[in-house]
């Protein structure tokens, strides 16, 4: 299934949760937000919100600092 991530024309496995996008990527899913199709996912949702063909995903990172 082909996907929109952070820009980019992905290539995934059909049938993922975003729970599963992030697995595949090895990203830890407590450190980040993500967005599909403009709309934010809370983080609660990532194991049943499933990836469609043409999904717009932006994965976000949250950076610390001081």
């Amino acid at each position: 299934m082909k996907l929109v991530i952070n820009g980019t024309d992905t290539e995934i496995e059909d049938n993922l949760t975003i729970t599963g996008l992030l697995e595949s990527f090895e990203i830890d899913p407590n450190r980040v937000a993500v967005e599909v199709n403009l709309k934010i996912i809370k983080r609660s949702d990532f194991g049943e919100h499933q990836l469609n063909e043409g999904d717009t995903v932006e994965i976000v990172n949250f950076v610390g600092g001081g």
